[in-house]
């Protein structure tokens, strides 16, 4: 062999035994480097404090009692039957009212909507609250409502699109800017998007009146949810009843805000009519799941003796209704409890014939911070007061400087406090649920008080 080859030989196994070594090492190294440990990194996410700045308090009025059809010219247009009166408070809030227009073809029809700016940095405290009182051939009775702030999702409890009925879905937008709203109606068929309810334009500052018989003919306990896009909506139900030609008296129903598993419903008036017919009856609607309720009473009377707790199954997507006539006459408190998140609503009326009036009883929501209110004008004016599992002292200050209102509720049980028209600012020591009852000689309504928006709290920002 040549000394060249040699060479050659010799420099391939060099560069063959360099390359083993090195892969050895390679491998080695990566195994090593894989069990022991590796260098640790941890990072702080950045997270940024910000109170979000504090909105307008604005509030929309459900405005006068409205007629359908009273022209034989133009049986489709509603009229303005009774003026509503609208108290507001407290006079420091510097609250601007505007006109909510378009429910009728003059300026008769407008309702009420007022807005405040915040003040030093908070949401300023606003109530409002009005009545309406009907007296004519077709439509008589006593109606009371809260001005409430616009929702974009909320359910109508109440009403019916039977022989005599005569209801309108009231849709209001306070706002700047067009809303957009999809009404849907649960009835015992279940659920349904008729096309009378779809995508229903109701404009800035304006309000649209939709026949409840328009969306499901025939219903004896309907249920409206509406949902709103674009911008919230303050809705609401004028219920108006006609028997035999003689009117039966009206109403102007509160929305809810939502479904709950637990309803609160203070100061029902049950009457003793007289004539073998339902005067007050509960109506409840499970809209997402099948469901029992427990639906206790409490007489806020404690000389009356409390009815043992009903059981009431319910189908998903249908409403059901509870008779309760058969109490003894007063007033009283109703709870329900259910399994699933519900709606419901109670129906009383004092009576059946010539110049009876009723109303619809919504839940309550819970009170648990200081929140102004308003008690519109009208007979027989009450807060009712339903304090939860421990005893409550409850205050209302008129805002207007008058002498405050002191009254404790006992757990479990309610109070009426009677109260002059105006504005308060309710004060409490614990949970409690509020509502505002009217009763007199054919004349029956009631509201629910809801607590003020709480101040916007900070937010935590993840960028």
């Amino acid at each position: 062999m040549s000394n060249r080859r040699l060479a050659r030989v010799a420099a391939t196994s060099a560069r063959v035994v360099a390359g083993a070594a090195v892969a050895t090492a390679a491998v080695v190294g990566t195994v090593v480097g894989i069990a022991a440990p590796w260098p640790e990194y941890t990072a702080t996410p950045v997270r940024l404090e910000a109170t979000p700045a504090p909105s307008d308090t604005v509030l929309a009025c459900d405005g006068p009692l409205l007629a359908l059809g009273r022209s034989a010219d133009a049986a489709g247009n509603l009229s303005a039957a009774a003026a509503q009166q609208v108290v507001s408070g407290p006079a420091d809030s510097a609250a601007a009212v505007t006109t909510l227009t378009g429910a009728t073809a003059d300026a008769s029809g407008d309702a009420e909507a007022l807005r405040a700016a915040p003040l030093d940095e908070t949401q300023t405290p606003l109530a409002a609250a009005g009545s309406a009182t009907a007296v004519s051939d077709d439509l008589t009775g006593f109606a009371a409502s809260a001005c409430r702030a616009p929702l974009a999702e909320s359910w109508l409890v109440g009403g019916a699109t039977t022989t005599g009925a005569n209801d309108l879905v009231v849709l209001a937008n306070p706002g700047e800017v067009p809303a957009t709203v999809q009404l849907s109606v649960y009835g015992a068929q279940g659920v349904s998007t008729p096309p009378g309810g779809r995508n229903l334009v109701v404009p800035p500052a304006g309000r649209r009146v939709v026949p409840l018989a328009g969306l499901l003919l025939g219903e004896e306990s309907p249920v409206v949810r509406v949902v709103a896009s674009g911008a919230p909506v303050h809705a609401s139900l004028q219920s108006a009843l006609t028997r035999v030609l003689l009117p039966g008296g009206s109403d102007q129903v509160a929305p809810i805000a939502q479904a709950d598993t637990r309803l609160v419903i203070p100061g029902v008036e049950v009457l003793t009519t007289g004539q073998g017919q339902a005067g007050t009856v509960l109506r409840l609607l499970s809209p997402g799941a099948d469901a029992t309720a427990t639906v206790t009473l409490s007489p806020l009377d404690a000389a009356v003796a409390a009815p043992a707790p009903s059981q009431v199954p319910l189908s998903v997507g249908k409403p059901t209704s509870l008779d309760l006539s058969g109490l003894a006459a007063g007033a009283y408190t109703v709870e329900v409890d259910a399994s699933a998140p519900v709606v419901g609503a109670t129906w009383s009326t004092t009576g059946f014939g010539e110049g009876a009036d009723f109303a619809w009883y919504s839940p309550a929501p819970r009170f648990i911070s200081a929140s102004t209110i308003a008690v519109a004008p009208g007979v027989g004016a009450a807060v009712v007061l339903t304090a939860e599992a421990q005893d409550v002292t409850v205050t209302l200050a008129p805002t207007d400087g008058g002498a405050p209102i002191v009254a404790t509720v006992a757990a479990g049980t309610s109070v009426a406090v009677p109260a002059a028209a105006g504005a308060y600012r309710l004060e409490t020591s614990a949970a409690v649920h509020a509502a505002v009852t009217y009763s007199g000689a054919g004349a029956l309504a009631s509201y629910p008080l809801w607590p003020a928006d709480a101040a916007a709290s900070a937010l935590t920002i993840l960028p």
